[in-house]
């Protein structure tokens, strides 16, 4: 039992903190070195507005629509000037990260900022596990299910995928390219700002939290491949059983050691990530 609860853990962990990266990166080719930071804005997001009040589900709320608002401007300053660039777009996002960390820092100090919950423990076969994270199981699942129907069955997420696919062909479409472009950076922005507050309970705000998962979304939207959802469904399915299964028979640091180990082998076997072969799906 222990066993099958980390390992559902760490998949819905992993594909809670990459999904924001896998609609920026996955569907946009931007780099953003600055995913991190989004996360630990949205956990400072959700801080403040717990801890003036409201309860922890409007926290989310507020935390996800402030970044996505803030990522809309970080697309529309910054971002917008830089499609085509890769490198362009890691050095600038990168700069970022630096900024946004010395910023939080100078700000509210170097310190971890937590706020209180009183979910407590579910008792299973004899065993204690914290009900937050089964919370934190069902709102990763959530994320992914609404991301999924907004790409599939909507006229918006046509419009994205069709743009990111053949640019040339849905402006001559007539779909306005920048606010797509603007849109789905929002979006990514909101997705990686909803995780970092979810988060905040069990790692407290501080503005070196983004850095403890970035890698770990990096690698696992890479080695998902070019279709961003299904490659990072995929991902974190592997790793996430794998983690979940070494940390339990070894040590926590030894399954994040074998994850990075399994992650080089396969981007040896497959360079083009598990969903390269892949000619449909999203």
């Amino acid at each position: 039992m222990t066993t099958i609860y980390l390992i559902v853990y760490s998949i819905a962990l992993l594909a809670m903190v990459s999904l924001g990266l896998a609609v920026i990166f996955g569907m946009m080719r931007v780099i953003n070195l600055a995913h991190g930071e989004f996360m630990m804005l949205g956990g400072y997001a959700c801080v403040f507005c717990v801890r003036s009040g409201a309860p922890l589900w409007l926290g989310y709320i507020a935390a996800a629509i402030a970044v996505g608002l803030f990522g809309v401007l970080v697309e529309r300053v910054l971002i917008r000037h830089l499609y085509g660039r890769i490198v362009d777009t890691l050095l600038a996002t990168w700069g970022l990260s630096l900024f946004l960390v010395g910023l939080v820092t100078s700000l509210f100090g170097p310190q971890a900022w937590s706020i209180p919950t009183e979910f407590g423990n579910v008792s299973f076969g004899g065993m204690n596990f914290s009900s937050y994270n089964f919370i934190l199981i069902a709102i990763s699942i959530g994320m992914v299910l609404v991301t999924w129907a907004i790409a599939r069955f909507t006229v918006a997420g046509l419009i994205v995928r069709g743009t990111m696919q053949d640019p040339v062909v849905a402006s001559a479409l007539g779909v306005n390219r920048d606010l797509t472009y603007m849109a789905t950076f929002g979006y990514g922005a909101a997705l990686a700002g909803l995780a970092g507050a979810v988060l905040v309970p069990i790692t407290g705000a501080s503005p070196s939290v983004g850095l403890f998962f970035v890698s770990k979304a990096f690698i696992n939207v890479i080695v998902g491949g070019h279709l961003p959802l299904l490659g990072t469904i995929l991902a974190s399915t592997l790793f996430g059983a794998i983690d979940g299964f070494v940390s339990y028979i070894l040590s926590s640091v030894v399954g994040e050691v074998t994850v990075l180990i399994v992650a080089v082998i396969l981007l040896r076997l497959l360079p083009r990530g598990i969903t390269g072969r892949m000619r449909t799906g999203l």
